[in-house]
């Protein structure tokens, strides 16, 4: 019997359309949205070595990694199929780095709708992950924890407990906080 090939999106949901579809040399499963994280109880960013980050795996995907990685192991091709933002992005490159999928196995698809014309015409335009995506993500996300990681306590001090502050947080707590002053 020959090889199937593996799609992995985010929601279970999309999978099952997405197997209609596609048909039975494909097998579609969801990877539930992110897999990687900054740890929880530490800055997670080395600093003093080009604010490289200290992904981990999350907790409550430990599972769905390690089904993924068995169905990933007998696939011909795995498609990343998340979502097209550079969070879906970043979760396919993370995906293929926790699953240890090698290059001329993997492949980005994208799509806008799930529908047969345009999944067809995504899986026939299979590309690579696109580093600048990640990239931006991949900042985006280590400017969020070095704000919100110093921030969020004082706020759990203040406020309430379990309030996140990251970049945008921030700069909207000092608008409240300013008008708060000028009232």
């Amino acid at each position: 019997m020959a090889k199937k090939n593996l799609v992995i999106v985010e929601s279970p949901a999309k999978s099952k359309t997405i197997t209609k579809i596609l048909g039975r040399q494909y097998e579609v499963l969801a990877s539930m949205g992110h897999i990687f994280n900054l740890p929880k109880k530490e800055l997670g960013i080395k600093i003093h070595d080009n604010f490289i980050p200290t992904y981990e795996v999350i907790k409550e995907r430990k599972k769905v990694v390690k089904e993924l990685k068995k169905a990933s192991a007998k696939a011909e091709k795995i498609f990343l199929a998340t979502d097209l933002d550079r969070e879906g992005e970043a979760i396919a490159a993370h995906l293929k780095e926790a699953l240890k999928i090698p290059d001329d196995r993997a492949f980005r698809v994208t799509f806008n709708e799930i529908t047969p014309v345009a999944i067809k015409k995504a899986f026939s335009e299979a590309g690579k992950i696109s580093e600048s995506k990640v990239n931006a993500q991949k900042a985006r996300r280590i400017l969020d924890r070095l704000v919100g990681y110093k921030i969020s306590p004082l706020l759990w001090t203040k406020i309430m407990t379990g309030l996140s502050a990251g970049r945008v947080q921030s700069v909207a707590l000092k608008i409240v906080a300013e008008r708060e002053l000028e009232i």
